[in-house]
């Protein structure tokens, strides 16, 4: 399983970016895909989900507004629109997968670096 992440770079406070990840080696609708971000010093955070079906997608609280999640099923690529973005964004941004019936993300990318400058 394969999940490489692109689309990162830097960004004007109060601009937008649209990250990408796209998954190979699993069968892409049986999974919940999931974007989390890890700032400077800080701990990996929860960003954003999206079911297999593309409803009822979730956010943290500090991007609800700003941040939206989507996926394509059919080219197995999950996305992630970043919208109004601050310095306090910045940070490696992951995608990761799991399936429905398990709590815990299974696959991780190697992230794609996030920078928001004031």
């Amino acid at each position: 399983v394969q999940l490489v992440e692109s689309g990162g770079g830097l960004v004007q406070a109060g601009g937008s970016l649209r990250v990408s990840c796209a998954a190979s080696g699993l069968t892409f609708r049986w999974y919940v895909m999931g974007w989390f971000r890890q700032g400077p010093g800080l701990e990996r955070e929860f960003v954003a989900s999206i079911p297999a079906s593309g409803e009822t997608a979730y956010y943290a609280s500090s991007v609800k507004g700003r941040f939206t999640i989507s996926r394509d099923n059919a080219k197995n690529t999950v996305y992630l629109q970043m919208n109004s973005l601050a310095p306090e964004d910045t940070a490696v941004y992951y995608c990761a997968a799991r399936k429905v019936e398990t709590a815990e993300y299974s696959y991780w990318g190697q992230g794609t670096q996030v920078t928001v400058s004031s």
